[in-house]
């Protein structure tokens, strides 16, 4: 309540020393009336001001979207998701901002919001996993070809699909995920409280036993229980060493500078590319289909070399990757083939889809945020650039956002990452997650369905359209 009362102090401060006091109230007022939401949400959804110039002057409104982006940046950098189901909705909703500004300012405010991620957890161990990084390396190696490869396909679907479809996909596989995800909040809520009342009970009997003075035979029991505990959880802190495994980021890094050439080559289907191309030509498909062959090629060969070559540092948390089987192999892959071509689909990141699965699977939850926060960071600045290299406006105003969802991200991560440590409750990594999905489910659901409505009243178009 303290924050909130001083937030509102500073955002009515900065209205009364306006110079236009009763003038800039007014257009507060009126930017944020009913009639105003309302067509900022149809011209959102149909991206009527698509390409029109828009002019951002500091504002009412654009604190009051900063601000609300600043506390969705927090949130969501607690489970490692980019937070893009947010940013554009509050960018273009409340600040008024068409949709091509606000999309290229969330992907540099996700661009700041993961770096702040990779930077906390590149170098971070965890004595719960043996000593091992947070990040697990192998499934970002597994999933980040397929991922991308997603991204242009769902692309691709959301200029076909029409709107109401959209909406009832994005509707219904939100809400199965978020299910899944609060489910598995709830599942690791029990076994962390089983853990804390199996501790309390042992360290209890120790005294006990210790009080008593119990035999020998007993007393050495205890201590191999006790022994075989601690090497089950904890690891010394002198026997961890930070361990940075530089051929799967150069790995990484290849992959992403091939996909990232690619659509640079290709540009978009306005004909914006650095190379002058036909919009939709045939260069431009036969550049698109090459991500297909890229992304097999790509991940067939990080399988073959996992199994010619196993690694002995895969995490306990990853029994996929600890079996030969290619099968078991592929579910990374298709997981983020599924949550790329959703989040092309339904305009957000694939962190906030691929996220739930990795829980669904077993994944612990400092791992699966650690992992996909990685993860994002390569579709985060590949989107950053493309809009940069390809004359995106408001260079300015995006650096501005990107370093204020850097330090909302990192004091989201200190605050977490203190409660784990406090309470000992990884789950409140699953929870946050949830928040995210469920407020993301409310905004563009709504959304859509009043964009759908107005298209229906308006008698436009309202099925399957061509992609160029």
């Amino acid at each position: 309540m303290r924050i909130i009362h001083s937030l509102t102090c500073l955002f009515l401060t900065f209205i009364s020393f306006t110079a236009c006091n009763a003038k800039q109230t007014q257009t507060i007022l009126n930017t944020l009336s009913i009639d105003h939401f309302l067509q900022k949400i149809y011209e959102w959804g149909n991206g009527a001001q698509g390409f029109q110039e828009a002019q951002i002057h500091i504002s009412g409104p654009i604190v009051v979207a900063t601000v609300l982006c600043f506390i969705a940046s927090s949130i969501s950098s607690a489970g490692g998701i980019g937070g893009g189901g947010l940013f554009i909705p509050i960018l273009t909703i409340v600040s008024g901002l068409d949709l091509k500004t606000a999309s290229s300012l969330s992907a540099f405010m996700v661009t700041g919001g993961s770096i702040a991620n990779v930077m906390c957890n590149l170098c971070a161990t965890s004595p719960k996993f043996g000593g091992r990084s947070l990040i697990d390396y192998d499934i970002a190696l597994l999933s980040e070809p397929c991922m991308l490869l997603g991204v242009s396909v769902g692309v691709i679907c959301n200029l076909v699909f029409p709107e109401w479809l959209i909406t009832m996909l994005f509707a219904v596989f939100l809400a199965w995920s978020t299910s899944k995800t609060c489910n598995s909040g709830v599942m690791f809520w029990k076994i962390e409280s089983e853990e804390r009342r199996k501790s309390g009970g042992f360290e209890g009997l120790e005294n006990r036993l210790l009080e008593n003075g119990s035999s020998e035979g007993r007393e050495g029991e205890q201590k191999d229980g006790e022994k075989s505990i601690k090497e089950q959880v904890v690891v010394p802190e002198e026997n961890i060493r930070v361990r940075i495994p530089w051929l799967k980021l150069l790995v990484l890094l290849v992959i992403w500078f091939s996909f990232f050439s690619l659509y640079l080559l290709r540009g978009n289907k306005y004909g914006q590319s650095i190379f002058p191309m036909e919009p939709c030509g045939v260069g431009y498909w036969i550049l698109s289909s090459a991500q297909v062959p890229l992304a097999v090629f790509f991940t067939a060969w990080i399988v073959f070399r996992k199994e010619s070559h196993p690694d002995q540092n895969l995490m306990q948390e990853s029994p996929c990757l600890s079996s030969n089987e290619p099968s078991n192999k592929l579910i990374f892959p298709m997981m983020a083939l599924l949550a790329g071509i959703l989040g092309g689909v339904f305009g957000i990141g694939g962190g906030m889809l691929i996220s739930p699965l990795l829980l669904h699977v077993g994944i612990a939850p400092e791992v699966t945020a650690a992992t996909c926060s990685f993860m994002v960071f390569f579709s985060s600045t590949m989107s950053a650039l493309q809009y940069l290299l390809l004359g995106m406006d408001h260079i300015e105003t995006a650096l501005i956002l990107t370093v204020i969802c850097f330090v909302a991200s990192l004091m989201g991560l200190l605050v977490v990452q203190r409660a784990i440590q406090s309470y000992g409750r990884p789950s409140i990594i699953v929870f946050s997650i949830s928040i995210v999905m469920t407020l993301s489910i409310v905004l563009m659901t709504s959304f859509g369905v009043i964009r759908t409505w107005k298209d229906y009243m308006s008698g436009r178009y309202m099925g399957f359209k061509l992609p160029c």
